[in-house]
């Protein structure tokens, strides 16, 4: 099932997101969130834009969401999306419905342009973005640091 996410979701959502932070190059971020943290991140998107949440077995097993591209007003019909599975319900397709349900919700919201993007290299981010029909718009090389290393970043871009 897919839902709107609320900030009740946010001790969940955090357990999926600080494995990505701990132990992954998915994010740049390099120190776990806290609940209250992700709350408030949750408040800041929940206010203009979607937020969902995917349920397996009662549980979440993944997350996505819009924020704003860039803060300037000729901005506002372009957002950059970001997905999370739990790494227990990677290859399920979970990943693939949820997207979907986001992409629909802003479509109906009249966003313009969703951009998408992933650390690299990054198999199964590429895949899912090119399966859903976005087109890689950019690579930047070593534009990220973590664990000791430089990071490329691509960007994948769908217009509606």
């Amino acid at each position: 099932m897919i839902r709107a996410a609320s900030t009740a979701d946010a001790s969940s959502i955090c357990a999926i997101y600080n494995h990505y932070v701990t132990d992954t190059i998915v994010t740049f971020e390099e120190q776990p969130v806290t609940t209250t943290e992700m709350r408030s991140r949750m408040d800041t998107v929940l206010e203009k834009l979607p937020w969902l949440v995917l349920e397996h077995d009662g549980a979440i097993a993944g997350y996505a969401y819009a924020s704003p591209w860039k803060s300037r007003s000729g901005y506002r019909f372009t957002v950059e999306s970001s997905i999370y599975l739990s790494p227990t319900q990677v290859g399920r397709g979970f990943g693939s419905a949820l997207y979907q349900s986001l992409l629909e919700d802003l479509r109906a919201r009249n966003i313009h342009c969703v951009i998408g993007g992933a650390a690299l290299p990054n198999v199964a981010s590429a895949a899912l973005h090119e399966k859903l029909g976005f087109t890689k718009v950019a690579h930047f090389r070593e534009n990220g640091f973590k664990f000791g290393h430089w990071i490329d970043v691509g960007y994948w871009q769908i217009l509606f």
